[in-house]
């Protein structure tokens, strides 16, 4: 009897209650539930103790690392409100640890933290969900607050004991889960990074790293600009920046649209011009912005319209020379913006981008008049500016313009490579990515090219055999249409002089259209003579594809072993002999010798000759190139004697490929 379907209907829906709306959708609420997700929740907890401080309420913030992975975060503010809340008809500990968009930033005309980062009430609570276990400890009002939670539940309620000591604020010490974090191993970095970015926004406000090295033992680290991001604009900057770091700001009050409620902006930024040196960083309410977003544009908008207006002004420019851009600024710019509103607009909950429309207007207006009266007042300043931004467009333009040459060339060797008989080129065009893979007549250029990848895999057929290159004079070496056509293929020219090759570049490497240059031929005796002469032509004629690494082998399997439904192939007669005594010698095995390439079906090409993650490919080494020209010599040249001795002493070794009835 046939199981039946599980209904969709009223009874189907269900939503996410309690810890479940986080530990199941971590990344919902952090971005991700890897280790992105499980630093994020930290910030969360430091953005609290950040807004404490940022109100005036202690100057210390200490974050521990311990080797358990565990963390704590302690500040010296007011204590985290967890005693009865009349109003709600709840415990303020209920409602920061447990509710989600509940907190004391929501207050509306409440001053609490009016220039909030930890704003959308998710923190405490969405870092107790996804934590192995969180402990809070909270000093205020005389007394002294405990909380115990594990895996999102409370244990134990609310302690509160007197507290007689001076000692204000709150401490949280919690173990992100691995049942809801794929790693929660948060590396040293990270920490530092943040604190370090913080205490830079934050001035005044020490930031205390304490990392466990050792059961017990802690390596301290302290993080304080007294100036903020002043101080840290000297810093980045060095002793040798081309103008002395300044510090603007103001307040501005505004709206995002007509129909939105006004609210006010800090705004405060620091630069200087450097030509050794550019970094840009934008801050929100202490919140690092790596994707930028409003200020950016700002940023963008008011430093290219006054620095393009005071060039004008002054006639800098050359005659029909276009206009500046931001990248030419930005190239020599060691600024850091640090702004505030009472009401933000985030992209999402990870806060890496904001969008508020007025911060916008109201930064690209403050930084266009200021940059005004800064030119006025600082003519050598900016006179210094006007010349490093021009160096920077005019370098560019020039790097552009070689770049644009360089495709031009590249893009007419295309052009004719395409006009070669037979040769199959591939879709991308980006040079280190193509494969070009030269094979031995057309039944192999069919079989190769039903079994290739067509986005990055070339075929250049040889046809007949080719000539060789050590024996042969450059008139008759450039007399050969599948030598000329190879060449032409490749695009990157020739290394030798001669009046033969007037339709052959000289060598240039930047021409070379390909990443890989794969010599594919059968695995006899024939396909062993064809891959010499190539190997031999290449040596000749463009010795750095050798010497650089660009020439490989394509090895083919000797034999094909089948046994029931498996397939195995062997490159050796070691491989085969290691494979039937695997398989066990006593089983019914098939072993035939491989066909040639020709005959392969295309599945078998793939997996055994073309496929990257399958392949085997054999770098022609540089160390070798000295050894293989002196057997090229010996095998291919005009000693006679010598080829024969060696052919005494070494032909025994080759006697099962030689083909003799």
């Amino acid at each position: 009897m046939a199981s039946r379907k599980p209904q969709y209907d009223n009874s189907s829906i269900t939503s996410l209650k309690g810890a479940d709306r986080v530990r199941k959708r971590p990344g919902v609420i952090f971005g991700s539930d890897g280790l992105d997700g499980c630093e994020h929740a930290v910030f969360e907890i430091l953005s609290n103790a950040i807004d404490e401080a940022k109100e005036g309420h202690g100057d210390l913030i200490t974050v521990t690392r311990f080797l358990d992975h565990s963390i704590q975060v302690e500040d010296l503010g007011r204590g985290c409100p967890v005693d009865w809340n009349e109003k709600e008809g709840k415990f303020n500990w209920e409602l920061v640890f447990c509710e989600l968009y509940a907190g004391g930033k929501y207050g509306g005309g409440d001053d609490n933290y009016e220039y909030s980062l930890g704003l959308n009430g998710l923190g405490s609570c969405a870092t107790q969900y996804a934590s192995e276990y969180f402990d809070a400890l909270i000093r205020r009002d005389g007394f002294e607050y405990t909380l115990h939670f594990e895996k999102g539940e409370n244990v134990g309620g609310l302690k509160k004991e007197p507290y007689a000591g001076k000692k204000t604020g709150s401490t949280f010490h919690w173990k992100p889960d691995l049942d809801v974090f794929t790693d929660i191993d948060i590396p040293t970095e990270y920490y530092t990074d943040v604190m370090k970015r913080q205490a830079v926004v934050n001035a005044g406000v020490t930031f205390r790293f304490k990392n466990e090295t050792a059961p017990g033992r802690f390596e301290t680290t302290d993080f304080l600009y007294e100036n903020g991001i002043q101080d840290y604009v000297k810093e980045l900057a060095g002793e040798k920046s081309l103008t002395q770091p300044v510090f603007w700001q103001t307040e501005r009050k505004g709206q995002d649209r007509e129909d939105k409620p006004e609210y006010k902006v800090k705004l405060s930024v620091s630069f200087c011009f450097s030509n050794t040196v550019n970094i840009i960083e934008y801050y929100h309410n202490s919140s690092w912005l790596e994707h930028g977003g409003s200020p950016e544009k700002a940023a963008k908008s008011a430093f290219v319209s006054a620095i393009d207006g005071y060039l004008r002004q002054q006639g800098k420019y050359q005659k029909n020379e276009s206009k500046i851009t931001w990248n030419d600024i930005m190239d020599c710019l060691v600024m850091v913006s640090n702004n505030f509103s009472t009401q933000t607009s985030y992209e999402n909950q990870t806060k890496k981008a904001i969008n508020n429309k007025f911060v916008q207007e109201a930064m690209t207006d403050f930084l266009k008049e200021q940059m005004q009266v800064y030119f006025i007042e600082n003519p050598f300043d900016a006179e210094k500016i006007g010349e490093q931004v021009l160096i920077n467009k005019r370098s560019r333009e020039s790097a552009e313009k070689a770049r644009l040459n360089i495709k031009k060339k590249l893009t007419g060797n295309m052009d004719l490579s395409n006009r070669v008989q037979k040769f199959v080129d591939c879709r991308t065009k980006d040079a280190e990515r193509r494969e070009l893979y030269i094979v031995e007549g057309d039944s192999a250029l069919g079989s190769v090219k039903l079994s290739r990848d067509a986005e990055f895999q070339g075929i250049m057929p040889v046809r007949g055999k080719i000539l060789n290159c050590l024996k042969a004079d450059y008139a008759k070496i450039f007399k050969s249409e599948i030598i000329t056509d190879l060449l032409k293929v490749l695009g990157c020219g020739i290394e030798v002089n001669d009046k033969h090759a007037k339709d052959l570049a000289s060598f240039d490497l930047m021409n070379l259209r390909w990443s890989k240059v794969v010599i594919c031929t059968d695995a006899d005796v024939d396909g062993y003579q064809i891959r010499t002469l190539i190997l031999t032509m290449l040596w000749r004629l463009t010795p750095t594809l050798i010497r650089r690494g660009y020439v490989y082998i394509a090895e083919s399997p000797l034999y094909e072993i089948n046994y029931k439904e498996k397939t195995w192939f062997a490159y050796s007669n070691k491989e085969k002999d290691d494979i039937v005594a695997e398989i066990g010698a006593d089983k019914k095995i098939s072993i035939q010798r491989s066909k040639g390439l020709g005959e392969n079906e295309p599945e078998m090409m793939w997996l055994t000759t073309m496929n990257p993650d399958t392949r085997r490919l054999i770098k022609v080494m540089p160390e070798d190139v000295e050894a293989t020209a002196r057997m090229f010599d010996l095998l291919l040249g005009d000693n006679l004697q010598g080829r024969k001795d060696h052919i005494a002493e070494n032909g025994y070794k080759f006697l099962e490929l030689a083909d003799i009835s």
